[in-house]
């Protein structure tokens, strides 16, 4: 029985896939990176679970799945930084 418990438990569970999705909306389409730590935590879980059904094939493509996502993430970070930067609120210097 105890058996039966622990592969019930590292089932891919829908809730793992729909939790792992959502913070990726919030982060890449939302730009909330406050987000970031639970898509790390999320995707790492659902990545764990997937790594013991996967084949080697499958696990790397699906690690640079997460990695090309991981890319864009960063680029809108740094693009939004850089809008911020951009409009900052010191005074701007005379011109006489």
């Amino acid at each position: 029985m105890e058996t039966q418990v622990e592969q019930q438990l590292e089932k891919i569970l829908p809730e793992d896939v729909a939790r792992t999705f959502e913070s990726a909306y919030h982060v890449i389409f939302q730009g909330d990176y406050d987000k970031v730590d639970d898509l790390l935590k999320n995707g790492g879980t659902l990545l764990k679970k997937a790594a013991q059904r996967f084949t080697t094939t499958q696990l790397i493509l699906g690690i640079a799945g997460l990695a090309a996502v991981a890319v864009v993430v960063a680029k809108k970070a740094i693009e939004a930084a850089d809008a911020d930067a951009g409009t900052s609120a010191t005074p701007a210097p005379d011109a006489k």
